[in-house]
Order: C-alpha cells, then structure tokens, then sequence
C-alpha cells in the first residue's frame, strides 16, 4: 500500500518540481535588459518622468514593448554577404568589397526573360523627403543583415551596415543618407549602390546545379557562392505572366528550438511583377509596395510555459515510469515462483491474467488521473487548455498498451536486478530519444510523414507525439489567449494525434495477444502450437496403458528388488483397470537432465513406478541428489518427464495438469511467500483460491493458523518477511493444507522446525489425511519412518 502511495504521488512532485522551476527562471527573466526600454526625461520642475518605447529599445526589448502604431518598413531584399558572394572569376573583389551581387534568368523566351529582367534595376533612386517610404518603394533595396522573427524592428535599420541600392551600374560616389521615422525618433541610414549583375540560363535545372554547386557541400573547395536570386519565366508572354522565384530558405534559420526568422521574399516578387507590368505598359507603370509592418500589440512579458515547453520530455518518463512498476512486479512474482504456487493450487492462466491486468490497470489509471488533475490543480497549461477528454483517450489506450509490453517483456525475464536495470534503462532512454531525436524529425518539414508513421510505431515515440501535440497546442493557445487542442483539431493535416490514437489501439489489441500467447509457451511451458493441438486432445481416447517394453523384459525384471518388481507389476495391473481407488499411479516415470560444460547427461529419476491408494501418507527418504525433488517437481508439474507419465485421480501429468491443479496442495521445498503479506493474508488467499468464501473461509483460514501455531501473540498479522525460518515453513503448510485437497505434495516440510514443531507437524498430517487422497512427504531424516501414520 505505502508502495502505491509513493507511487502516485511521484506526479505530483514532478509537477511541482517544474512550477519551482518556471517561477525561478520568471523571476529572473525580470530583468530591465529583458523589459521595453525607457529613458528618463526632465519635466522641468526638477523631477524625472519614465519614457517607454520602441525608440528607445535595442532589438532584444522591442518585442516587449506596448506598440499600438508599428513602424512600417521599406521592403528589403536578402543581399549575400560580401566574402559569399559568387563570382564569375577570381575573388579579388571580395578582398577590396566591391563584387556585385548575381541573379540568374531562365525561361522558354530568352528575348522575352532579359527584356523583363532589364527593368528591374533600372530605376535611379529619388529621394522625397516629403515621402521616404513612397521614394524607397520604387527602388530593389537590400541588406545583407538577417531579419528576426518579427518585424517589429528591422536589424537592417538598426545596424552600421548601410542599405544596399541594387543599380545596373554604380558611379564612385554612389552613397546618401535617408532618415526613417521611429516613433518619435528619427534614425540616419546611409544608402550605397551595389551593382546587380543579371546572368541567363538555358534551364532551371542549369540554376538548380549552379545553386547547389554554390553551397558547402556542393564543391571540392568547400566555397560558398551566394547569388541573390533566381527567377524562371517558363511559358511567359505578352498574355501570360508565369514566373518562379529562388531564394535562399536557410536565413529562415529554422533549427526547431526558436521560431523560424522572416525572410526577404516579397521585395523578389515585387521586382518581377513591376518589371512585367513596365515591359507591357511603358517605364511609367508600377505596382507600388510601400511597406511591410507587424499587428499592433501590448505589453507583454517574458514567461516561459515550462509545462508545454518541457511537457514533452517530463511527462514522457513521468508515464513510462509505470512500466518499470509493472515489469518488476511480474518477474518478482516468476522469479519466486509465486505465479507456479498460485498455478499450483488452481489459479488458472486466465483468471492470473484478468487479475493481474486489472490490478495494474487501476493502479495505473489513478495514477494518471492524480497526473492530470495535479497538473491542472497547480495552473500547468498543458492540462488546462487542452481538452481534457482528449487526455483520458489518449492515456487510457497508452496505459493499457504498455500494461500489456510489460507482460510481454516480462516472459524473457527470470531476475529482479536484471528486469529493473532494462526497466529504468527504458524509461530514460525513450525520453531522451525521443527529446534529441525523435522531436528533430517531428520539426523537420521535409521528412516524409510516412518515416514519422513508421517511428511511432515504437511505443515510446508514439507516446511523446501525442504528449509533443499537446505541448504545442498549449503553448500556442497561451500564447495567442486561445484555447489549445479540441476534438476538430484532430482533423488539421498537422496535427499527429489522431495517427498516434489508431497506432496505440491498434498495437494494444496486437501486443496483447502476442503477450498472452508468448505467457503460454515461455512461462506455462506448452509447445508453440497448443492452440492447435486442444482439437486434437479432445478427439484422442482416454484410456490408460502400461509401458510395452516391460511386457516381455523377464531379464530387466530378474535385475530388480522384489518389492520395487512387486509395485511396477500392480501399476500395470492397475491401469489395465477401467477404474481404481488408487488416486496416484506413477508408470515408468523417468527424468534426464541434459549435460552441460561437456558433462554427461544426469537421470535424476529413473523408470518410477507407484501407486498410493486413498488415505495413504506416503513418505520417500533419501541423500541429498537422490532426485526426491526431481520427481516432486514433474507431480506438481514445474518439469515435464522426459518418459513415462503418472495420473492423478485419473488426469495425466503431461496434459491435464491445469484440471490437477484444482485438487492440488504443495508445499515445496523453498518457501514461496510475499514478504508484504501476512500470514493470515497468504492464508485468505489460497483459501479463495480452492472455493472458499464467507464463514467457510474464515473458519479454515483460523484453523489452519491454531494448527501450525501462527495463531496467538498477533503473529498471524505479521507480515511473511518479518518471520523466522521455521515460521514460514509451518506457514507454507498451513498453505498446503487449506481447501482440503485431495493430493497433497510436501518437499522437506521438517526443514528448519525444532522437535517440538516436528510432532506438532506430524499431527497436523494426521488430521488431514482422514478422508482424502494422498499426504506425499520428501524428506532427507528418517524421523518420518516413525510413528504410526
């Protein structure tokens, strides 16, 4: 229970764990470096009035600033910087500043492509100081500084570089200054000419090579060559204005973790309309441009959502905590052989199943529900906005899903320590691949939808997708004061959600049944094809024979002692019998063991044969290797004989030890105890598990714990792993005593008791041999050889 409790509390402190983190880092994002930028100005009465604006702020507080009037910019195009401009020959021109900067023509009219391309640098700039906007709107201005992501403020205005006039030809002194209106400061930017140097191409595929050829990685010199842009006319004419337009993407800066920054396109396309519309019309005709500028916006300041920016990577390991839970669980239980206990006294596999899953099921839906409503409780956006119906789908099918991966891992596992390590190795590394990796492909547009379908089908990153959409919807919805994801969002062609839900279910219904299947086989130790061969059972005829090789062996029987010659011969006459009173027969039983780091093989059990009549204590003594445990172990069905069977109350061992269980008590030679349980609790337990329920149950259970003496002194309340040796092992009597079964299996029950709880022992067995098949002991003492039993 404390377990638990820890257990779905861990939420709750990873939530507030990000709240300390995003106040911490709010408090010191409250920097004046990081608000809008203010001056002080004299009122004249000897006192200092706080002045606020975009004037004057640098380009870090701009984006902060209140700014209901945004300055509208002249339209720039993106000039390659001087040291990566291409040129025809040499780089003599990059040394001294004074290359030109390239653009390159193509179309199916070269005639009709170098007419229109003419006209685009072709005007002289006239500046109205009346107008600055209005004389720059006419004129191919560029920069050669990047812009940012918004347009608040122009980096091209703010800096030393001047603007660049794209002209034909420039004169030596080919250099002014302008001023441009900043709210109520006016800013001096010098203008200079550079000269554009248009250049004709056969085809768009001769720009393609030449643009490629001008990238990195394009050239055995590892050269940039940078042109400023490419346009293709295709079938343009007199009647018909087709063009495409090149220009270079990589400015966008577009690395995932910030917003992509603007780029300089729409000065490109201004350039070919007006060039077109001259070409038609006369030199006198434009289609002005003035300006670009942002929406008006508030104040604002800078809060960072740590739950939609994080959200992702944290609640990824948050949720795959669970699985590491759900692994160790079951191969505790495999590993202390719990599950083949429970097997042993009824507990079918479909029962086990249903219990098992449900059990993890609850826990783990509370354990998301305590996420959820922890999250929301603490003002974590990533829960708030989003819609929380959408959060239960898609945690539900998750849950489920990796309930069912756990039993599926959990069949290749037989260690505690081992299962953990892989568990916890899990839970961090699909975190961080799904953070360092997975997240890069999510955000890379040009990587085919199908590759990101075929990532997701790995549990992991399918998770972090629907846990990456609803950051992004949260994130985008705080920031707009909108609302995040909704059910018609689904829809949108970006959003991944609705893949990630079909993928969950479906990869739920598949795992599964292959778990179930692979629990069958690995841990029930049928063969592969039992679903196939049960048909085949039941058509097979039931009846019993003896071994065909002792029938005419008077030579093998000659070697034997009489009375083992004497037992092996009732045992054929037994099962030639259409019914008996013999509750177990055991005919030829034998057991090998394979040999391994170049031994032998080892027969362990050796051509058995036994039967015990009703009502009978039957007790096998001997050394230590004898194989007593051996022959236990393929009765109670954790080995299977290698030849020879055995029935027990008519089922055989090899095929029906599923409907032997039910009538089965064990006490095996290990004791096989949850340390969190009590003693009465393990009690309660198997006593269900044989049928019993209500008064019934209560009465056995206390009787069961007076007859081993875990009654009185509380110790029945106790919990198994505070018990001493021989505490434990009246206990795992006491277990195989409950329900009255009708063959009881007991290896070395004396183990670790002292005289008095060997007498004590012996009465117990006499009490629950009355009326019932077999009490079976294995024992290395001849102290059972006494008494009368």
């Amino acid at each position: 229970m404390k377990t638990n409790i820890r257990l779905i509390l861990f939420p709750l402190v990873i939530c507030l764990l990000l709240v300390l983190i995003q106040k911490t880092v709010n408090s010191q994002l409250d920097k004046h470096s990081l608000r809008c930028g203010c001056i002080c100005v004299d009122t004249g009465k000897g006192q200092c009035e706080k002045t606020c604006g975009i004037e004057y702020s640098n380009l870090d507080q701009v984006f902060f600033c209140p700014i209901p009037h945004p300055t509208e910019w002249p339209l720039l195009l993106q000039v390659p910087a001087q040291q990566f401009r291409a040129v025809r020959t040499g780089d003599t021109c990059k040394k001294t500043g004074s290359c030109p900067v390239t653009m390159l023509i193509t179309g199916n009219n070269q005639t009709f492509g170098q007419s229109v391309s003419g006209n685009m640098f072709s005007r002289p700039l006239n500046i109205n100081s009346s107008d600055i906007l209005l004389s720059l709107a006419d004129n191919a201005l560029g920069s050669g500084i990047t812009s940012r992501y918004t347009n608040f403020l122009d980096a091209a205005f703010l800096s030393n570089a001047p603007i660049d006039l794209i002209q034909p030809q420039c004169s030596s002194n080919s250099q002014i200054s302008v001023a441009i209106q900043l709210g109520s400061a006016a800013l001096q930017k010098d203008v200079r000419c550079t000269q554009g140097l248009q250049l004709w191409r056969n085809s768009s595929s001769e720009i393609n090579d030449e643009i490629y050829k001008g990238y990195r990685n394009g050239n055995s010199e590892r050269k940039i060559n940078e042109i400023l842009a490419a346009y293709d006319f295709a079938n343009s004419n007199e009647n018909l204005f087709n063009v495409t337009v090149w220009y270079n993407s990589t400015y966008k800066n577009n690395t995932g973790d910030q917003p992509p920054a603007l780029t300089r396109v729409p000065r490109s396309i201004n350039l070919a309309s007006n060039a077109y519309l001259q070409f038609l019309l006369g030199p006198t005709a434009k289609m002005l441009f003035e300006f670009v500028k942002e929406m008006p916006k508030p104040e604002t300041e800078l809060r960072l959502d740590f739950s939609s920016l994080l959200g992702p990577l944290f609640f990824t390991w948050v949720i795959v905590q669970l699985f590491p839970v759900v692994l160790i669980s079951l191969v505790y239980e495999k590993e202390h052989k719990l599950r083949i206990m429970m097997k042993m006294h009824g507990l079918g596999d479909g029962p086990y199943w249903m219990i098992s899953y449900a059990y993890f099921l609850a826990i783990s839906s509370i354990y998301m529900l305590c996420f959820v409503v922890f999250g929301s409780a603490i003002g974590l956006n990533f829960f708030r906005l989003n819609d929380y119906s959408i959060h239960f789908v898609f945690y539900f099918l998750y849950i489920n899903l990796q309930i069912c991966l756990a039993f599926l891992v959990a069949d290749w596992f037989s260690s505690v320590k081992t299962a953990t390590v892989v568990g916890y190795m899990m839970v961090f590394g699909t975190g961080l691949l799904g953070g360092f990796l997975f997240q890069f492909f999510l955000q890379d547009s040009s990587f085919p939808k199908a590759g990101i379908i075929a990532m997701e089908l790995f549990p992991g990153f399918s998770l972090y997708r629907g846990l990456y959409e609803f950051s992004q919807y949260a994130f985008t919805g705080n920031f707009m004061g909108s609302d995040g994801m909704r059910w018609k969002d689904l829809n949108d062609s970006s959003n991944g959600m609705r893949e990630v839900l079909i993928i969950i279910a479906v990869e739920w219904l598949v795992v599964l049944c292959v778990a179930y299947y692979a629990d069958q086989v690995v841990s029930s130790g049928k063969s592969p094809l039992f679903f196939l061969r049960k048909q085949q059972k039941n058509l097979s005829s039931s009846f019993r024979k003896p071994s065909s090789r002792r029938l005419g062996s008077k030579l093998f029987v000659q070697m034997e002692k009489f009375d083992v010659d004497q037992e092996r011969e009732k045992v054929e006459q037994l099962l030639l019998e259409s019914s008996t009173s013999h509750s177990i027969i055991c005919n030829n039983l034998k057991k090998i063991y394979p040999g391994t780091d170049g031994n032998p093989e080892k027969c362990a059990v050796r051509e058995l044969s036994l039967a015990l009549p009703e009502g009978e204590c039957f007790g096998m003594l001997g050394p230590n290797g004898a194989g007593k445990t051996s022959f236990i172990n393929m009765m109670i069905g954790l080995v299977k004989p290698s030849s020879g069977t055995a029935y027990v109350q008519g089922l055989d061992i090899r095929t029906d030890m599923d409907k032997i269980y039910t009538s089965m008590g064990v006490c095996p030679q290990h004791d096989l105890l949850w340390d969190t349980l009590t003693g009465r609790e393990h009690l309660f337990f198997y006593g269900r598990l044989k049928n019993l329920n209500g008064a019934a149950l209560t009465h056995a259970v206390e009787e069961s714990l007076k007859s081993v003496n875990l009654f009185h002194g509380g110790v029945a309340d106790k919990q198994s792993g505070k018990y001493s040796g021989g505490m434990k092992r009246r206990l795992s009597v006491a277990i195989s005593l409950i329900g009255e079964p009708k063959v009881v299996y007991m290896d070395e029950p004396s183990t670790g008791l002292d005289p008095a709880s060997r007498n004590m022992l012996w009465d117990v067995v006499k009490r629950a041999k009355r009326n019932r098949a077999p009490v079976m002991f294995l024992s290395l003492f001849r102290f059972f050889a006494r008494g009368n039993l």
